[in-house]
């Protein structure tokens, strides 16, 4: 009895003791990632004071770096507006692929791609904008989610995932960027590719054929992985939570930093040291050209055109007389080389056709046409998407996902994606009120321009005498009576021709 209570007691020594090495290990470890995140924030912050990406934020640069955060829209934007705006000479090579370049060696206007601000480092900093469109952090995990079984469900049209992934390899070509290759889908979807074949051979051994439609494909367990389970994966967690402010803080597992990782990992381990780096991101936001928001998509559209498109049509405009004017050297060295140079003939059609080019969007395009082109090409965009995403999810039937769907996702989901998603919340937050801003001084800025048009066009009727305001108002009224009667007169003679025949 006495040597079982020695051993009671030494076994609760041993236990507090070990406690109290697990509590001082744990502390060193906290102490530890509280300085590997506070020199990321302190190197971060002297870096961007030393170096800003351009002294006014507003002035459209020579490069536009378009920091694509997924599922927020994006690609409308570089297929419906970017496309639009810029040559493919333009864009620098393998957007949206994890670029391993260095774009100073390229002449390049334009770079569109899911790498994180991390890539910054390899641009240079005083001739580049940034922009980016941020989203309600609950919709971009949903969707994430969705695009994720979506793209993987394509696959199920072979027998085993073998046989997939050999085929996946096959199809892809040289030089073609696949959603395999794109960051975060080349882990996500192969995730959820091996996840569905496993479910669905699962369900050959249990007999299953046909799945009941509860109403909710969020948590269909036998069809796919449950959304509940898949927001608490170790993926998830790696990848997906608070995934556009590491990816504006450029700490993504894409990242070109070699410390991303390590940081990235201690603010997931200790929420607490979130808060340098969600400073970092706002920061990073306010030195932003552009901002957008997934939610205000007619708003957002409007002033990116305003912002971004407009600069760029201006800068067009500029090249248009730089071009014009090397075609004429060009045409007047050509005149004076051998006529029979094909080398010749060559550099004048192709200077003429990169003129033609320039001229026709910079005399086409204008802030107004470009909303109007950009209306039309969601439009069709969108019907395409939408068709194929019916085919993808007719694989894992009655699985579908659509906005009433999503209402059926319950609140405790809801608030878990918020609490693991708490970085990104307050980050949404202070997108909405730079988005306001802007939105509201553009705005000013339109009226301005549309009263100062009304003051110039008063003030030239100021200048006017009686005399001369009369005679310009009865020339105007008698310029309105000949096209009036123009116009009676020609319908008159449509209607004699049609009598006759």
């Amino acid at each position: 009895m006495q040597m079982n209570l020695i051993i009671s007691k030494l076994t609760l020594v041993w236990f507090l003791l070990l406690c109290s090495v697990l509590a001082s290990f744990g502390e060193l470890e906290f102490g530890h990632c509280e300085r590997v995140v506070k020199r990321w924030a302190d190197t971060s912050s002297s870096s961007e004071e030393q170096h800003p990406n351009n002294k006014d934020k507003r002035s459209l640069q020579d490069l536009l770096f378009f920091l694509h955060v997924p599922r927020t829209g994006g690609r409308t934007y570089f297929n419906c507006f970017l496309r639009k705006l810029y040559d493919n000479a333009d864009e620098c090579p393998r957007s949206y692929d994890k670029l391993r370049f260095n774009p100073r060696k390229e002449k390049c206007k334009l770079l569109a791609t899911h790498d994180d601000y991390s890539l910054m480092e390899m641009l240079p900093r005083e001739k580049t904008s940034v922009m980016t469109i941020v989203r309600d952090p609950v919709a971009r995990v949903l969707s994430t989610y969705e695009f994720s079984v979506e793209v993987a469900a394509r696959f199920l049209v072979h027998p085993n995932l073998t046989s997939a992934a050999i085929m996946a390899g096959r199809i892809r070509k040289k030089n073609v960027i696949s959603t395999l290759d794109i960051w975060p889908w080349k882990y996500l979807v192969p995730w959820m590719r091996q996840d569905l074949f496993a479910r669905r051979d699962a369900r050959k051994v249990k007999g299953v054929v046909v799945i009941e439609d509860d109403d909710n494909p969020y948590d269909m367990e036998e069809m796919l992985m449950p959304l509940h389970k898949y927001l608490d994966t170790p993926t998830a967690h790696d990848i997906i939570h608070n995934g556009a402010t590491f990816q504006i803080a450029g700490l993504t597992n894409n990242s070109h930093l070699a410390e991303a990782h390590e940081v990235r990992h201690c603010v997931q381990k200790y929420k607490n040291l979130g808060e340098p780096v969600l400073q970092v991101a706002k920061r990073r936001l306010d030195s932003m050209l552009y901002v957008g928001l997934t939610e205000e998509h007619r708003e957002s559209a409007s002033l990116f055109a305003n912002v971004v498109g407009s600069q760029v049509l201006s800068q067009v405009l500029t090249s248009n007389v730089t071009a014009k004017t090397k075609t004429t050297k060009s045409e007047e060295s050509d005149t004076v080389s051998e006529s029979g140079s094909d080398k010749s003939k060559i550099q004048k059609g192709t200077s003429e056709v990169a003129s033609n080019k320039i001229e026709a969007k910079s005399e086409n395009m204008t802030v107004k046409t470009l909303m109007e082109v950009y209306e039309g090409c969601i439009t069709h965009l969108r019907k395409s998407q939408g068709t194929r995403r019916v085919n993808s999810l007719k694989r894992i039937s009655p699985a579908n996902f659509t906005k009433e769907t999503r209402t059926r996702v319950s609140s405790e989901v809801i608030q878990q994606i918020k609490t693991l998603n708490s970085l990104d919340v307050e980050l949404y937050k202070y997108a909405k009120q730079i988005f306001v801003k802007e939105h509201e001084l553009v705005s000013k800025k339109m009226v301005s321009t549309s009263k100062r048009s009304i003051v110039d066009l008063q003030n030239v009727f100021g200048e006017m005498d009686d005399e001369k305001l009369w005679k310009f108002v009865s020339v105007a009224l008698m310029l309105l009576l000949l096209f009036l009667f123009f116009l009676f007169v020609n319908f008159r003679r449509r209607r004699t021709s049609k009598v006759k025949i």
